[in-house]
């Protein structure tokens, strides 16, 4: 059994950069995964409040930020609900976060080690209503243990496929489903965010989910928890936006970029509520730009809203090319450019050492192209 003194001891030499040798010195037989841990926990410190938390690197890699796992968490405790099992728990992050809310939970994992880390975790942060199975999910003896109102399920996803499908999930959302749907109607599944809506046979709420200004989640609600149709949640600010197909269309383009640019949260746009958007802003704004990264609108007016991802305002737009990008970034004092380009691989920093060349001053500039235009902004 590994000792919270071993890990420590783990994360203290790897910290002081001793090498394996040393590692299997002082740590004996199990040194291997004890490093694992030491390594996962060093990794983690900015995904979970705790620091004592027990898992590998394939746990840690799937585990949901605590964040997310707060937020869906909380949701479910709007709703009432009394039981919830996680049918692929891993290291049990978000079944923790969940059982907090209800008063009965299963976390379900064929890896023992990840039910014990699990288990470990659930100690962690003082949550004892928890029955952890190490079996397989699917198994009809494993099914019939479970009496749980939700079935949540957060799939291990396979190497970069050219389109997602639940079929290629492990477990599959499919075949959970069936396992399960003799004892409820009401599942959460985490899907990959690409995945095309229409894909998932069933009815309910897809929920796209950004942290930190990034893509993070995809959450699906079957019919008896859903809300709406579609939703997008920026957080950590909690912000929420609803599909309503009864909203007057209000979305324009603009031709040339106005005095500020905004920046739409990608969830915004997976979810595709960009009208919704403009009628939460409720500011005279634009459609400029919408890229697969990033995606722009723009106006007149400086707008700091929880629903936007930033606000730059414009100080310039001049011809597309790095020398006279260089030029303008110069005479404006900036001394650092972040490029907001799509570019071929292998050419961003490239491009960027151009146009960053020679630059003195503590401005950051961004930058941004619209047809063969540069965009010079700044984050306000």
């Amino acid at each position: 059994m590994i000792t919270e003194e071993q890990v420590q001891l783990a994360v203290d030499m790897i910290r002081r950069g001793l090498d394996e040798r040393k590692l299997r010195a002082k740590l004996g037989e199990e040194w291997e995964l004890i490093a694992e841990i030491a390594r996962a926990r060093i990794r983690a410190k900015d995904k979970f409040s705790r620091n004592d938390l027990w898992m590998d690197l394939e746990g840690l890699r799937y585990a949901t930020h605590e964040v997310v796992a707060r937020y869906r968490a909380e949701r479910l405790g709007e709703l009432g609900i009394k039981s919830i099992a996680d049918v692929s728990c891993g290291i049990g992050i978000q079944l923790i976060f969940y059982a907090m809310k209800v008063e009965r939970a299963y976390g379900i994992d064929i890896d023992p080690l990840k039910v014990e880390f699990a288990r470990r975790n659930a100690e962690r942060y003082g949550v004892h209503n928890i029955e952890f199975i190490n079996a397989d999910s699917l198994s009809r003896d494993t099914v019939e243990r479970i009496d749980a109102e939700v079935i949540f399920s957060d799939p291990a996803r396979p190497p970069e496929m050219p389109e997602r499908r639940l079929e290629d999930l492990l477990p599959s959302p499919l075949e959970v489903y069936e396992a399960y749907k003799s004892k409820t109607d009401a599942f959460i599944f985490d899907l990959p965010p690409q995945m095309r809506r229409e894909r998932v046979p069933w009815r309910g709420e897809f929920e796209y989910i950004d942290l930190f200004g990034a893509l993070n989640r995809l959450t699906f609600y079957t019919e008896p928890l859903a809300r709406v149709e579609r939703s997008a949640v920026i957080l950590p600010a909690g912000a929420r936006l609803e599909s309503d197909p009864h909203l007057e269309k209000v979305v324009e383009w603009a031709e040339k970029p106005g005095q500020y640019l905004y920046e739409i949260p990608q969830s915004v746009d997976y979810a595709d509520l960009i009208n919704e958007l403009f009628h939460a802003l409720n500011a005279d704004i634009k459609m400029l730009l919408r890229e697969k990264r990033r995606v722009l609108a723009t106006g007149e007016e400086e707008i700091k809203s929880p629903y936007l991802k930033r606000t730059y305002a414009v100080v310039g737009v001049l011809p597309f090319h790095p020398v006279r990008i260089n030029d303008f970034l110069r005479k404006e004092g900036f001394g650092r450019a972040t490029l907001r380009i799509s570019v071929p691989e292998g050419e961003y920093w490239k491009v960027r050492r151009r146009i960053e060349a020679n630059l003195k001053g503590d401005r950051r500039a961004f930058v941004f192209q619209f047809g063969k235009k540069a965009i010079i902004a700044e984050g306000l």
